[in-house]
């Protein structure tokens, strides 16, 4: 049964009226400081907690819970003689339900202006050791975290006078994910100025952002999570101006669509399918990049994701309503241009207005069965830019080069894009082969390549792919060199008067 309770909490949502309710099923309340005066002001008897320990609180409030008189009454198991026999012995009375929140750690360490000391100062010692001896206790104690729960658990408790074991298990796992939550914001802050990033333990934590209809398929459930601190101009910022609810697919592609994008300064649209980019391309004009980037493959971009790093204006939205498209992302949309898309109104469309904000991200992650593989997130771009042919790259060749760059790091391996005028051309992703991601590109490719440039995310261990290229019009290649036989396709170019320029840094994309 449940005959005392104690409350302690930052966010006061609810509980004034849930002291009341507690106060007439003659349960007695405990609480501290502020939240004691509110409940007293209201109308609730309640006891300090100092009433109870006999000492005050000090060190400006540090401490006023860590004692065994609270948390004696919190861990003691009902169900054994000895505890009961010791609590007697103590003058130690039992403690059955626990409502806390904690300090505002989280918003205080994103306020600019807070100090170290400021935020060092929300670090709760006596809330989070109380849930966790009522949490461990929940056989006994029912411990209460989320405000949303005050209903449930004061219906149990006048139905029985207590609540039952599978809601305080229930509720015991939710204050432990609170905690562990609480926990890893503060060793994340701690260690942000910390060299070491791969240490022994690793501990990730996430909030959710909504809940998806399923995930890469329709049998799979899942959801949305974002990081606490997610930086302006990443996905979980945008907002959603139209459309139905994103899907797993369409925040994945999202994802890799706006990464891609913030590779570029100038006027670009991207559009990705599949997480891969079908079509890419820079231009005076954000009408006119879009132009170029679905001229790019007119077939794949059908229900993909497009994005642009300009104001999206009537005439862009005009050419992009024409076809189905899952998702349009940009920085800003004109009213004229919403108006036109209002009506695909199933269209997403997400507005970030930090698009061109290139966020530096502190490491990837790839679940494997069993485990976790962390690395840092490949934000470089190359190590050096040089020719190795006999041929120099003309002034067009080295824009397209750094362009047609910039594309396959995020493009999937084996990896090859085609380019001219800053436009791509054939795509070849995801293949066993490189000389197959080449063959492919060129296959399904309706451009004419001749005068084109090509990257390659990684070093070609044959000449097989230059000779191809060469075949289909290619006149420039850019790679990172690093084969035994790097000598060989150099030769090749050479041979045919073709360009060849080394980054000395790959980029595998798996």
């Amino acid at each position: 049964m449940i005959k005392r309770a104690l409350i302690s909490i930052s966010d006061k949502k609810g509980i004034k009226e849930l002291g009341q309710k507690l106060h007439q099923q003659g349960i007695e309340i405990i609480s501290t400081g502020g939240t004691a005066k509110m409940l007293a002001d209201n109308g609730v008897p309640v006891s300090e907690v100092s009433e109870i320990t006999g000492f005050p609180e000090c060190l400006d409030g540090r401490v006023k819970t860590l004692h065994p008189a609270i948390h004696g009454g919190l861990l003691a198991r009902r169900s054994l003689p000895e505890h009961m026999k010791t609590l007697k012995e103590e003058a130690i009375d039992t403690i059955d339900l626990v409502i806390i929140n904690l300090y505002p750690f989280k918003e205080t360490m994103l306020k600019k202006e807070a100090s170290f000391q400021d935020v060092v100062e929300q670090i709760d010692i006596g809330g989070p050791a109380m849930l966790r001896s009522a949490a461990k206790n929940h056989e006994d104690v029912t411990v209460v975290v989320d405000p949303e729960d005050y209903g449930t658990v004061l219906e149990e408790i006048k139905a029985t006078g207590n609540t039952n074991l599978t809601t305080r298990k229930k509720l015991a796992a939710k204050a432990f994910q609170l905690t562990s939550h609480y926990d890893t914001l503060i060793a994340s802050y701690l260690s942000k100025e910390q060299e070491e990033k791969f240490t022994n333990t690793k501990t990730l934590t996430f909030e959710k952002v909504q809940d998806l209809r399923y995930g890469e398929n329709p049998h799979q459930q899942a959801a949305f999570y974002r990081e606490v601190d997610a930086a302006k101009g990443t996905l979980p910022a945008a907002k959603q101006l139209q459309g139905k609810e994103l899907s797993f697919n369409n925040i994945n592609d999202a994802a890799e669509t706006l990464s891609l994008l913030q590779e570029f300064e100038a006027p670009t649209a991207v559009a990705v399918k599949h997480t891969n980019p079908c079509g890419v391309a820079s231009a005076d004009t954000i009408e006119e990049a879009y132009r170029k980037a679905f001229q790019s493959d007119p077939l794949s971009i059908f229900g993909g994701i497009v994005a642009v790093n300009r104001s999206l204006t009537e005439e862009a939205a005009v050419k992009m309503a024409e076809i189905f498209l899952e998702v349009i992302i940009a920085p800003s949309f004109t009213e004229k241009a919403l108006e036109v898309l209002a009506k695909k109104p199933n269209v997403r469309l997400l507005e970030i207005p930090e698009i061109d904000q290139v966020q530096m991200q502190a490491m990837d992650l790839k679940r494997v069965s069993g485990g976790l593989l962390l690395q840092e997130a490949d934000e470089a771009l190359l190590n050096t830019l040089e020719a190795k042919t006999e041929r120099q790259p003309t002034e067009e060749e080295k824009r397209d080069l750094a362009f047609a760059w910039k594309i396959v790091k995020h493009v999937k391996s084996n990896a090859i894009v085609i380019v001219k005028d800053q436009q791509t051309l054939a795509v070849g992703p995801g293949q066993t082969s490189r000389i197959w991601a080449l063959q492919n590109a060129i296959q399904n490719t309706s451009h004419n390549l001749e005068g084109a440039v090509m990257a390659s995310d990684a070093f070609f261990p044959f000449p097989d792919c230059v000779e191809e290229a060469h075949a289909a019009g290619v006149t420039a290649i850019i790679q990172p060199g690093g084969s035994n036989k790097d000598q060989d396709s150099i030769d090749a170019c050479n041979k045919t008067g073709m360009a060849m320029t080394f980054t000395g840094m790959r980029h595998f994309k798996h």
